[in-house]
């Protein structure tokens, strides 16, 4: 058995001494069909390969029986052999290598391993401070992690962002606030403070400064026609059934 057709070619021309460069195409592809004809005979499955390039033998004979030869641009005559004894060559220039790739497989197989090698990654290890023992590491663990921190990264850029916003407002500072105006002013409308703080925040704590007030008996509420503002005074005493009506209205 030969490991490829090329091999059987080269048996044939070795054996019989033929000039690679001249290979008699008639009896090479004779003798290339005979041993197709003995693996069919064995009942042994000839490979693909074979089978191309015993149509590729047959396809040079019939062409070298043709009377008109073929030429290329500069008028020289194209053989026909040409492109089968190229590839001859080639295949004969890697097989000439390979005894010596076998040899040097060998003493390769034959050489023993360090046997201190463990001994020095560890001694590197301590001496670097790391983690982990260096033997243990490898090309796939080095991935793995890689691939882990990836998919860590993706998932921190893809998780949603709450953003906490501090605003200036207190309930105390808020109390402050309208305590003042109202006594600046005597009598303050709700609205007006909607004016001077028109964000929802800012209403939100106002609102909520208001009922403190209330219950500390600090002001007094006049709800105006139609429940639609109240206006903000100094506390008479009536703070408690007033803070019954703006709970109600709000």
């Amino acid at each position: 058995m030969f490991e490829g057709p090329f091999d059987l070619l080269l048996f044939f021309i070795e054996r019989d001494e033929l000039d690679i460069h001249d290979i008699p195409i008639f009896q090479i592809t004779n003798e290339f069909m005979g041993y197709l004809q003995e693996l069919e005979q064995l009942n042994l499955e000839v490979a693909s390969d074979f089978i191309l390039t015993a149509a590729t033998l047959m396809r040079i004979k019939a062409k070298m029986l043709l009377p008109r030869v073929e030429k290329d641009e500069e008028g020289n005559e194209i053989d026909p052999r040409q492109e089968l004894v190229q590839h001859l060559l080639e295949y004969k220039k890697y097989k000439s290598a390979v005894p010596e790739l076998s040899e040097m497989e060998d003493q390769r197989l034959a050489q023993e391993n360090r046997g201190n090698i463990h001994q020095e990654l560890q001694q590197i290890a301590n001496a670097n401070h790391f983690e982990y023992e260096l033997q243990d590491l490898s090309l796939y663990k080095i991935m793995r992690v890689f691939e882990k921190v990836m998919t860590r990264y993706e998932e921190e850029q893809n998780r949603p962002k709450h953003t906490v916003i501090q605003y200036p407002y207190t309930i105390e500072g808020q109390r402050d606030i309208i305590m003042r105006m109202v006594k600046q002013r005597d009598r303050v409308t709700f609205s007006s403070l909607i004016e001077e703080f028109p964000d929802k925040i800012g209403m939100i704590f106002n609102f909520l400064a208001i009922l403190d007030m209330l219950q500390l008996n600090q002001i007094g509420i006049e709800v105006g026609e139609g429940f639609n503002d109240f206006i903000i005074t100094v506390a008479e005493g009536q703070a408690a059934q007033v803070t019954q009506l703006l709970v109600e209205q709000a």
